[in-house]
């Protein structure tokens, strides 16, 4: 096995690219790679970009990302690994490689559930994803997500409150700046799990990077749990995967009132599974894996009851005043951005609860700085965002 070729293969074809047919035809990555182009042209594989790019790399340029990842001690993992995860190879496109912060699993081994959300989480969802996932570690299940502020950050949290480890899967490389604000969280689970991503190093995350993320997420999983999600979020789009992989959905119903978040209560509505207990997620698993202890399972009063000393003072935040005040301060920030459109538009997407500075902004973005910096200004005068010091925004 030489990963050099398969760091080779992912930088031709892409992310997300299906590659099973062209190593089908060609017998190894290595075999292809030996080719010309009259036979990659020939190729009914292949298509004419594909092969422009095959044309393009060298082995030369997968050894200088390989010297990279040596230099910072991030692992490769190839498709055909024996560390790689059977459950995401079986997927209709898994990655050809995956570049590793930390200590992979044996994820085969485990019931494992991707818990989703929106990063504009509200209190309800932020504490429901937390218990969710504290409840569905304590029993030796295993959380993945995306590494995000919100939901993703609750968790990752959760498993941590339980003693266990977690893992996210990221929309960029490694070395890149993405999300300074949670680079916090990224480094704690690097050292008590994994950070995964299937993008070279230095690679930034764009509108195109997450999608590919999200199959990633549903594929190193047995069921994906999505908590208060849009019916246009990101978190839909990780379902569907779930749903063309043959995953468990489930969903944490949401107030039927709240129109931002009907994408949860839709998943409902289509035969997704109500999420209301730890319980409900892992009884399914109990006798597939060894590795799930139910008799460790909690409610969710009981999960809530056992607080962590460190988060008492977080825990506030979460009584039924609060929760329905910052709701209400929420649709009404929602009631005012509903008219926003082009660059205004694109802004308000990009921002956070959480403050991040203007060079966040214009990578998510893709707005040059006077136009990000512009569009920022109107929302600040419509009192949708808000700025502090060191140009970063969130928010309002």
């Amino acid at each position: 096995m030489d990963v050099r070729y398969w760091v080779w293969l992912q930088m031709c074809l892409g992310e997300g690219a299906r590659f099973k047919p062209i190593i089908e035809e060609f017998g190894s990555v290595k075999e292809l790679y030996s080719k010309n182009i009259i036979d990659w042209k020939m190729s009914p594989s292949l298509t004419a970009a594909q092969v422009e790019r095959l044309t393009r790399f060298s082995l030369s340029d997968a050894e200088k990302i390989i010297l990279e990842c040596d230099r910072n001690e991030w692992k490769i993992i190839c498709y055909e690994d024996g560390l790689y995860p059977e459950k995401l190879r079986n997927i209709p496109n898994p990655p050809a490689v995956l570049y590793i912060d930390g200590e992979m699993p044996r994820f085969d081994a485990f019931a494992v559930i991707g818990i989703v959300g929106t990063r504009k989480a509200s209190p309800y969802a932020v504490k429901a994803a937390r218990l969710m996932a504290k409840g569905i570690s304590l029993c030796g299940g295993i959380i993945v997500s995306g590494g995000a502020l919100g939901v993703d950050s609750a968790a990752h949290n959760g498993a941590f409150d339980a003693g266990a480890k977690t893992y996210a899967v990221l929309g960029s490389g490694f070395g890149t700046d993405y999300l300074r604000s949670n680079k916090e969280l990224r480094g704690h689970i690097s050292k008590n799990g994994a950070l995964i991503t299937e993008y070279p190093p230095f690679v930034k995350a764009d509108k195109t990077t997450f999608p590919m993320r999200n199959r990633i997420i549903s594929g190193l999983s047995d069921g994906i749990l999505v908590v208060e999600a849009g019916v246009k979020s990101g978190s839909l789009i990780t379902a569907q995967h779930a749903a063309e992989q043959g995953r468990d959905i489930f969903a944490i119903p949401a107030s039927i009132l709240d129109y931002n978040f009907y994408g949860t209560n839709k998943l409902l509505d289509d035969g997704a599974t109500a999420a209301t207990s730890p319980q409900i997620l892992l009884e399914r698993y109990a006798g597939i894996y060894d590795t799930l202890d139910l008799s460790k399972i909690k409610t969710l009063r009981e999960l809530a009851e056992s607080k962590n000393p460190a988060n008492t003072k977080e825990e506030q935040q979460f009584t039924f005043d609060n929760v329905r005040h910052d709701r209400a301060l929420r649709l009404q920030r929602e009631e005012k951005a509903l008219s926003l459109e082009g660059d205004e538009r694109r802004v308000y997407n990009a921002l956070e609860d959480e403050l991040c500075g203007i060079e966040t902004i214009i990578e998510k973005t893709g707005l040059e700085s006077p136009k990000a910096l512009a569009a920022l200004t109107l929302l600040e005068m419509k009192g949708i965002a808000e700025s502090a010091s060191g140009k970063r925004y969130k928010l309002k």
